[in-house]
């Protein structure tokens, strides 16, 4: 996603006091969305709490994420069909104060315990916690025992004996050693012999494992059992039915004003303009700043796409010389980020300042960033970043926030958008950096190089989707390197440029394994690059995982 003003504001750092968000996420209130029963999922500061409302919204049933403490007022009024205790890296007998809200076993509605989540249910109850004399990290086998609702002809295997078995995934260090009061056993293996717990009657449910992540194969299940089976939520949370949904909540919030928005060409900012024009039309304004780092023809594309197909209003402002000029002998790639950042700010409220009836600033935050930010700001999120895509906005600007996707995760941003009519093949396009070929040009920025790499990067993905393979890959790009190699083109000698190709596949961005493509396509694309773009002579395929490399070369 290209920057666009929160994001860079945010890079260079507030000069005032931020802004309060008008999407209620971050400030813990409950949303709106009240028309739909929802699951309410409270972070203790997993790293894969995330995963955990994807797999939930993915049953089609809504739910938010809200950090552990919230109030008990505050659970009463969210209203949950059902809550979910998310894991998290404490012990509960080393931070007592770590523990769900009283109101969470008091409201009537089913909990789910996970992992950590247990622990605290089993220690709130009147059960028992201690450290585990063996860790257990990675894949586990667990024995199904009795019978319960969660586990109920969910098994990957039987064993001799007729007992179903699981495989799971577990992260702990820390296990349930007593059972509370009117709890029995619902799971067990050799070294957790309570790898989950229920009380029937009460519809409390706990697992030691990660149903959430996918290395737990019925997780996905499991996970359906209890939103569905259990919690009794229906399948109504899908985005050709949300459609109106969110075009209401934008006139309401808006009424009559005009709204500014940072249009890019990436996903996030494309949706979002294709909703606001449908739900607001002329009261839309989009800006659309070509810095001289976007893809091949991406400027022609986005006016073609929105001003001329779509009708939307968008200025182009080319300010490419501006930013190259700025960018001149900077190699080192923060220095560039905060340059292409400051740049962007400058421009973007030039535009603004002619747009004096604008009383809005529309920005693509999708639920991620809402979550993260929020984290990093209460301190509940343990070892996760500070989104760049939010942040205060500058006093100068004096317009309020409008954030139409800020409930919505990435799968359903696109669902959105394909709802909306915009083209799979822009919706689902690959991402692509704030600050763009600026930090894919390793060293110094300069317009050559940006031409070169253009071009390079260009053929590279028209042949992915040649040889069907773009789609199979989560992120394919070029990368250019600042250093010649010495070769041979007809009878003479070259000393020109290296171009790497990087492709990579992943379910979350968290971790990813770089792509194994054909040799033959890899060939195709080497011999297209050498061939068609003078001043390259080597092409270099990357084969780094994430970790130990990023995905992103700076």
């Amino acid at each position: 996603m290209h920057p666009f003003i929160l994001r860079c504001h945010a890079l260079l750092g507030s000069s005032g006091p931020a802004r309060r968000y008008n999407c209620a996420l971050p400030v813990f209130h409950p949303t709106e969305t009240a028309v739909h029963k929802k699951i309410l999922i409270l972070d203790f500061g997993s790293q894969v709490t995330q995963l955990i409302a994807r797999r939930v919204r993915e049953q089609q049933v809504f739910c938010e994420i809200h950090p552990y403490d919230v109030s008990d007022d505050f659970i009463r009024s969210f209203a949950p069909e059902g809550i979910i205790l998310s894991g998290g890296p404490n012990s509960v007998y080393a931070a007592e104060e770590v523990k769900a809200p009283q109101a969470v076993f008091e409201i009537g509605v089913p909990v789910l315990g996970i992992c950590y989540g247990m622990q605290t249910m089993a220690s709130q109850l009147g059960g028992k916690v201690e450290s585990s004399g063996k860790r257990e990290f990675g894949y586990a086998e667990i024995r199904a025992r009795g019978h319960s609702a969660l586990f109920r002809d969910i098994q990957d295997r039987v064993n001799d004996e007729g007992h179903g078995l699981l495989d799971v995934w577990m992260s702990h260090g820390d296990k349930v050693t007593a059972l509370p009061p009117g709890f029995k056993v619902i799971a067990s293996n050799e070294s957790t012999p309570l790898a989950a717990m229920a009380d029937e009657d009460r519809k409390f449910y706990a697992v030691q494992f990660h149903p959430e992540v996918t290395h737990t194969i019925k997780g996905r299940e499991m996970l359906a059992r209890f939103v569905h089976d259990i919690c009794g939520c229906q399948h109504d949370w899908n985005m050709p039915d949300y459609v109106n949904e969110a075009i209401e909540k934008v006139r309401a919030q808006v009424g009559k004003d005009e709204v500014i928005l940072g249009l890019s060409g990436g996903v996030d900012s494309s949706v979002v303009a294709a909703l606001l024009h449908k739900a607001i039309g002329d009261q839309l304004t989009c800006v659309f700043v070509d810095n001289g780092l976007l893809r091949l023809n991406e400027g022609s594309m986005v006016m073609e796409m929105f001003a001329r197909n779509l009708g939307v209003k968008v200025i182009h402002v080319d300010a490419s010389e501006q930013f190259m000029g700025h960018l001149k002998g900077v190699s080192d790639p923060e220095a560039k980020r905060k340059i292409i950042g400051r740049e962007f700010v400058e421009v973007f409220q030039a535009e603004a300042a002619k747009l004096p009836n604008a009383k809005w600033l529309a920005q693509g935050t999708i639920y991620p960033d809402v979550i993260e930010s929020a984290g990093a700001k209460t301190g509940k999120a343990h070892a996760i970043k500070s989104h760049h895509n939010v942040g205060g906005l500058p006093d100068t600007l004096n317009l309020k926030l409008l954030e139409p996707l800020c409930e919505l995760f990435k799968d359903e941003v696109r669902e959105l958008g394909v709802a909306l009519g915009l083209p799979r093949e822009m919706v689902y396009r690959h991402p692509f950096p704030g600050p763009g070929l600026g930090v894919r040009i390793l060293g110094e920025v300069r317009q050559d190089f940006a031409d070169l790499l253009r071009r390079a990067d260009a053929i590279f993905i028209d042949e992915l989707r040649a040889a069907d393979w773009y789609d199979k890959t989560s992120q394919a790009f070029a990368v250019f390197l600042p250093v010649k190699s010495v070769g041979v083109m007809g009878d003479g000698r070259t000393y020109e440029y290296v171009v790497a190709l990087r492709a990579v596949q992943t379910a979350d961005f968290m971790t990813a394994h770089w792509a194994e493509l054909p040799h033959s396509l890899l060939g195709k694309v080497s011999n297209r690059i050498i061939n068609e773009v003078r001043g390259i002579n080597r092409v270099v395929y990357d084969i780094s995982g994430k970790p130990p490399a990023t995905i992103e070369w700076e």
